[in-house]
């Protein structure tokens, strides 16, 4: 039996349709013994360019779709919460997520977990105790929180010797749920070193801020840093998602569990993850 998953994603952009279509090729080539019981996005049709391309490829291949347009749901009350009104978000997403479990009754019943595999709104705190929901998230546990643009930032300014990846149990606390795999990215390597030779240039000369505004995502480093960690997130999702399958991984309540022992800080899975990159699993 195939271990049905729930898939959850925003579609923002390439990274998001990638990430499921290399998790169908995955299934499809029989490595990956899961199905995915339901997509569901918090965007609609004509909401951007990038989510209607991610909802065309759902729709193309058949999966369940549910989708429900976090944009048009209580603007009103969402620009509030935007412009600093903590109360007016908290009450934003509480509504927000009761009107997706409602959608989504039927689906999570039927899946031990979903995957929030670029899923870019922070769930609200009863949707998170009630349903058991795993984050890919860009970094190594105890790492930094945010989106993968300021993640990276923020390895760069503490000149960290890893970059990495991580999938944890959401809870209430942003991307600092108990982590579940997690595989870890050397950067501070000797092929990197003149990258970072580069950027110690700069930051003679300018604030790290200006090279953000200047140079953003093409910035040498910065690129190098993301394509490194990019190329693992896949074998990542893949990997702990056949460790469930075959019963090597679970979850109790909110704990994780490594072949019947409890787990609380994770299961390191890079020397997996590496030889998946290398092609040899």
């Amino acid at each position: 039996m195939a271990l049905p998953v729930g898939w959850f994603s925003t579609g923002r952009d390439e990274a998001a349709l990638w990430l499921l279509d290399e998790t169908l090729k995955g299934i499809s080539s029989g490595f990956l013994p899961i199905e995915i019981a339901f997509v569901f996005c918090n965007r609609e049709k004509g909401d951007a360019p990038q989510s209607d391309a991610f909802l065309d490829y759902v729709t193309k291949v058949g999966l369940p779709l549910i989708a429900f347009s976090s944009r048009r749901f209580l603007p009103e009350l969402w620009h509030k919460g935007k412009s600093g009104d903590e109360e007016a978000m908290m009450e934003w997403r509480r509504s927000y997520h009761e009107e997706v479990a409602k959608r989504l009754e039927s689906f999570l019943s039927q899946v031990p977990f979903s995957l929030l595999a670029g899923y870019m709104l922070i769930v609200s705190d009863e949707f998170c105790d009630a349903y058991r929901l795993l984050n890919l998230h860009p970094a190594l546990p105890g790492g930094p929180a945010g989106a993968w643009q300021d993640v990276i930032w923020d390895l760069i300014r503490q000149r960290s010797q890893f970059a990495g990846a991580q999938i944890h149990i959401v809870t209430k606390e942003l991307d600092s749920g108990p982590p579940v795999t997690y595989c870890r990215v050397p950067i501070q390597t000797p092929d990197m070193m003149p990258l970072w030779d580069l950027m110690e240039a700069k930051l003679r000369a300018k604030s790290i801020e200006q090279i953000i505004s200047e140079e953003g995502e093409t910035e040498p480093l910065f690129a190098e840093i993301r394509r490194r960690q990019l190329a693992r997130e896949v074998p990542l999702i893949h990997l702990t998602l056949k460790k469930f399958a075959e019963g090597k991984l679970s979850l109790r309540d909110k704990m994780v569990y490594w072949q019947n022992e409890p787990k609380p800080d994770g299961v390191d899975l890079t020397d997996d993850v590496e030889a998946f990159v290398a092609g040899k699993v």
